[in-house]
């Protein structure tokens, strides 16, 4: 037992000394222990279920995994900035980072709902396949670079199929659309103008407003049970499906480049990690969520009616005649839809077999 202190003390000592590691050089000290304090303007208001959820989901699972070095303070829409100004706050530098869909972006960058969401597909499974072992990601930040947008983008959520869209009357034939005002997405507000549409993009804050005024005839905007918390049902009985506009929908983190550049390697990391979880935790919940939302609806007295076969080939068709003339019109948007074409190509080879139809 004399020889007991002799092991103990060594052992005590290298205990302490590698529990007292100094950093190797300040700018080590600096990556431990500086905190930063940062901004984020989010487009959806953070008490929408999933996609305003996405972005709290965010800023905790940061600031837990940084042991609170990264705190993000998260304003909604008209708190900082207005939500169709969220690109350029962050772009400028007005803010640090902001939550967006880059579907909003198509009256600057024509190829930006391409990274969002594309009538006919991907689903969620192979639009994930093309940003992650495809050219997406690569792609998305090109086009931000491209237009001179001083922002690195991550995907940080992703939601199953939508709706496709909520009418006060219902819809027999192609002929009913003519000379309704509806807000309507991306891509798919493009199809729809060649129905006599007269489409209108709204903020999902302004969207109820604006039926209930009367400066919209019906709207698509996302899930059933996103969409209830808005009150479509009570203006508009008519709900419309499958959602072949958006049958996945992704959402973006976008931060300002100086601002990421200024960021230690393991603090990027965990910002990429963390939305790469809430694509996970979007999807899930997305999938998980409609079935009651729907049986409330049918409470409600809301018919929810599937489009026939016929309109569904005529919306693919007109699809095929947008992506034509959006190719002829914009270079890089041809870039993009040829390489996720190429992709696809190759993706079918495995889904026609894959999966059970």
């Amino acid at each position: 037992m004399k020889y007991i202190p002799l092991i103990v003390i060594p052992l005590a000592l290298l205990i302490h000394g590698c529990s007292q590691k100094k950093p190797t050089s300040e700018s080590d000290e600096t990556v431990i222990t500086k905190k930063r304090n940062l901004r984020l303007v989010s487009l959806q208001n953070t008490a929408t279920p999933i996609v305003g959820e996405v972005v709290i989901w965010l800023v905790d699972n940061i600031g837990q995994m940084t042991a609170g070095n990264l705190n993000i303070k998260v304003f909604d829409p008209d708190k900082l900035v207005g939500a169709l100004e969220v690109l350029d706050a962050v772009s400028s530098g007005k803010v640090e980072m902001g939550y967006s869909a880059s579907g909003f972006w198509m009256g600057k960058i024509p190829a930006s709902p391409l990274f969002c969401s594309i009538p006919f597909g991907p689903n969620a499974s192979e639009y994930q396949a093309w940003f992650f072992h495809g050219n997406g990601i690569k792609l998305y930040q090109e086009m931000y670079d491209t237009y001179n947008f001083n922002v690195k983008v991550l995907i940080c959520g992703m939601i199953p199929p939508e709706t496709s869209g909520w009418f006060a009357k219902e819809v027999k034939s192609l002929d009913d659309l003519q000379g309704l005002k509806m807000r309507f997405f991306g891509l798919g507000g493009e199809i729809m103008k060649k129905y006599g549409v007269a489409v209108r993009l709204l903020p999902s804050g302004e969207i109820y407003p604006a039926l209930e005024k009367g400066v919209i005839d019906a709207t698509e905007f996302s899930m059933p049970n996103i969409d209830e918390q808005f009150g479509f049902y009570k203006i508009a009985k008519y709900n419309y499906f499958p959602g072949w506009h958006q049958q996945t929908t992704t959402f973006e983190l976008l931060i300002n480049k100086d601002v990421w550049n200024s960021l230690p390697p393991h603090q990027q990391a965990i910002i990429e990690n963390a939305c790469q979880a809430n694509i996970i935790r979007g999807i899930a919940k997305g999938e998980g969520s409609q079935g009651p939302a729907m049986k409330r609806n049918a409470e409600r007295g809301v018919e929810q009616v599937t489009w026939p076969p016929e309109m569904i080939e005529a919306f693919r068709g007109s699809w095929l005649e947008v992506v034509e003339e959006k190719s002829a019109s914009d270079p890089f948007f041809k870039k993009v839809w040829d390489d996720l074409q190429n992709f696809r190509a190759d993706y079918k080879v495995w889904g026609d077999r894959a999966y059970v139809k």
